[in-house]
This record gives structure tokens, C-alpha cells and sequence, in this order.
């Protein structure tokens, strides 16, 4: 006999922030497609992984901190932050590492928003903004994005985002380039937008797809860090370094940001095989440029091959397109599905026209477009 599920009694116990809460959504059950999916498998293209997977220099540093699961990580994780201090150019007390950067964007609300405060995001940022601030309880301010007639359709409007800014805001999510939309603005647009804010108010710029920038124009916020105390970046292993089920991010900020942070941070929050895994992934840079040149010629060959079949795909400095079919996308989402081909579903992100395709191997992208061709047909 299953379990009762007395939803309304315990969500009444809950705090505020928490009874209007959606969890986050994980897209279509992979788990379970995969046990069902026949030769020659699955196809997933719905969660922006690197689906050249990790270098060999994190696969063995994996390997060899297997051989103590039965001892605790480093709680500090001091020799990941090293490498990253000296990777970055950074001192290591600027360093916070979390459990991907998913935890890191929910504790930046926990720490610095709450009731009657404000966190700002543009219309279509990344889900676990809106989460982020509804879990502390602040007050969401929507900006609008740029429109479908822009050079970058449905990207950031610093405009916008900078005139939702109000007396009560604490925090700006920004993700550069953004998901789910794949869309960027230059680096230079971003410091004259920190200019315009408060230095009460802090702007988190999300870097998860940076690596895959080939946009010259487009360099780390990193570099704006020295010159703006109330800037924060965030940065993640689990794309461009293959390392999404090690689940390791890092975040860099002022050094009293993160001392702050410190306080609220799960102990052991990075496990040992991770921690060895993403220190070895940062000094393998052949693996990594590797990585970078095959998505740039492949994300290329893909949008051509879609704006080919007269579909609306934005342009992308990230693995993944979005794509605009012009019409309610579900059923074609289901069609691919049935084919083997897993999207990503836009309708939550208000994009119901729309679906987010990672840019796979060559031979994962020919797989797509035959299949995408008898879904259309």
C-alpha cells in the first residue's frame, strides 16, 4: 500500500518562500528512457553535456581517488582551490566550491536575499534564478529580454535589467552566454552595466558555458572582479570539462563574500573523486581545446544544416541551439523522443514554440536531423 501523501499539512508548515515552490525540472526521465531505449540507444541531447566526456587525465585522477571512499573529502577542498587560484589568477580566499554551481546560486539567495528584498533576472535566464529567489523568500523582479527582431533574440536586455533594479534589490542573476536562449553580450557591455549599479547590489554573472566562447569579444567576468566589489562569477566542470556526474562548480568573488558564505556551506559539500577529477581537468588543457574546436565546427554544421530546413535557430556561443519550429513544439518533441532523440522541452521557459538542442558528436547530429527529418515530414 502506497504511502500517504498529506501535501497540503506539510506545506503549510513550510516557510512561505518554500509553499509556492516548483522543484527544479530535470526535463524528460533519462533513467528510465534508457532501460526501454533499443540499439542503438539513446540520443541525449537535452541536458547540454559534453558528449565527448571527460579528458583521460581526469578519468585516472577519478580512478586513483576511488581507492578512499572510505575517508572523508577534503572539507576545504585546498588543493582544487589552489589550482584554480593559480588557473584564474586569483587569491584562493576569492574561491567557493559547490556541489555544481546550482548550489552556489541558491546560497547566494540564501545568504543575501529574503523577505521584502529583490533578485532580479531577465525573462528567459536559467530556471534556478527564479528558484533561487522564491526559495529565500524575495520578492522576483522579471526584466523583459531583448525582442525576436534583435541581433540576439530573447537574450539579456541590460537595459531592462538595469532599470528593474529598485531600492530593495540585493541581487542580478546574468548568465554569459545565457541558457537557455545560447545568446551573449559583449564584455565590455557588462562593465558599463556594473557601472550603473549600486555597489549594494549584487550582480552574478553565470559562466557555466564560457569555455565554449569563440566570440572575441566575449572574455571572462573575471576580469572586471578587481574594479567592482559587488560582482560574482560562477563557474561549473560539468560542461566543457565532461564532468557533469561529479557535480563540482566554484564561484569567485571579493574574499569577505565568500567568508560569508562560508558560514552557510554544507561541510564536505565536494566529493573526493570530484575534487581530484576537476583538478586534473583543469591542467589538461589539450582535452579541453579539443573539446572547444570540435563544438565551435560542429555547432556550426548543426544551425546550418537546421536553418536548412527554413527552422528559426538563435544564434549560440555555447553547445547548444535554440531552435524555433514556428509552432507548438511538443508534438515534435515526442516524435523525436519515439526516435531515440532526446530535446529539451522550452514550454516552462514560456518558449512552447521552441526546443534546446545540444550539439552532439557528428554522428549524434546526423542521428538528429534524420530523425528530426521524419518528425517534420
Amino acid at each position: 500500500m502506497a504511502p500517504r501523501a498529506d501535501l497540503a499539512f506539510f506545506e503549510a508548515l513550510a516557510q512561505p518562500g518554500v509553499r509556492g515552490l516548483r522543484a527544479y525540472d530535470p526535463g524528460l526521465d533519462l533513467v528510465a528512457l534508457r532501460r526501454t531505449a533499443g540499439l542503438p540507444g539513446l540520443v541525449e541531447l537535452g541536458s547540454n553535456e559534453n558528449s565527448l566526456g571527460p579528458g583521460p587525465a581526469a578519468r585516472a585522477a577519478f580512478v586513483a581517488a576511488a581507492g578512499s571512499l572510505h575517508r572523508y573529502p577534503d572539507p576545504n577542498g585546498g588543493d582544487l582551490k589552489r589550482a584554480l587560484a593559480a588557473h584564474h589568477r586569483v587569491a584562493t580566499e576569492s574561491l567557493l566550491l559547490g556541489n555544481g554551481s546550482h548550489e552556489l546560486l541558491m546560497m547566494l539567495a540564501q545568504v543575501f536575499a529574503g523577505p521584502g528584498q529583490g533578485v532580479v533576472m531577465s525573462r528567459h535566464g536559467f530556471a534556478v534564478y527564479a528558484l533561487a529567489a522564491q526559495a529565500a523568500g524575495a520578492e522576483l523582479q522579471w526584466a523583459e529580454s531583448l525582442p525576436g527582431d534583435h541581433a540576439m533574440p530573447r537574450g539579456h536586455d541590460l537595459d531592462a535589467l538595469a532599470a528593474a533594479v529598485t531600492p530593495h534589490t540585493r541581487l542580478v542573476y546574468l548568465a554569459n552566454p545565457n541558457n537557455p536562449t545560447g545568446t551573449w553580450f559583449e564584455t565590455a557591455r557588462l562593465a558599463e552595466f556594473l557601472q550603473r549599479l549600486r555597489d549594494d547590489v549584487l550582480v552574478v554573472v553565470d559562466e557555466a558555458y564560457l569555455e565554449y566562447v569563440t566570440d572575441p569579444a566575449l572574455v571572462s567576468a573575471l576580469t572586471l572582479l578587481p574594479a567592482h566589489r559587488n560582482l560574482v562569477v560562477t563557474r561549473t566542470f560539468s560542461k566543457a570539462h565532461g564532468l557533469a556526474g561529479l557535480r563540482v562548480g566554484y564561484l569567485v568573488a571579493d574574499p569577505g563574500l565568500v567568508a560569508v558564505m562560508e558560514r552557510v556551506r554544507e561541510s564536505f559539500n565536494v566529493n573526493g573523486p570530484g575534487l581530484a577529477a576537476c583538478e586534473a581537468a583543469l591542467g589538461d588543457a589539450a582535452h579541453l581545446a579539443s573539446v572547444r574546436s570540435g563544438n565551435a565546427r560542429e555547432r556550426e554544421a548543426l544551425a546550418d544544416a537546421l536553418r536548412a530546413r527554413e527552422l528559426i535557430v538563435a544564434p549560440s556561443q555555447t553547445n547548444f541551439l535554440l531552435v524555433d519550429f514556428g509552432c507548438d513544439a511538443a508534438p515534435i518533441e515526442s516524435r523525436l523522443v519515439a526516435g531515440g532523440v532526446v530535446p529539451r522541452p522550452m514550454a516552462g521557459y514560456g518558449l512552447a514554440t521552441c526546443l534546446r538542442l545540444t550539439v552532439g558528436t557528428r554522428e549524434e547530429n546526423r542521428r538528429l536531423l534524420q530523425v528530426l527529418d521524419e518528425a517534420l515530414a
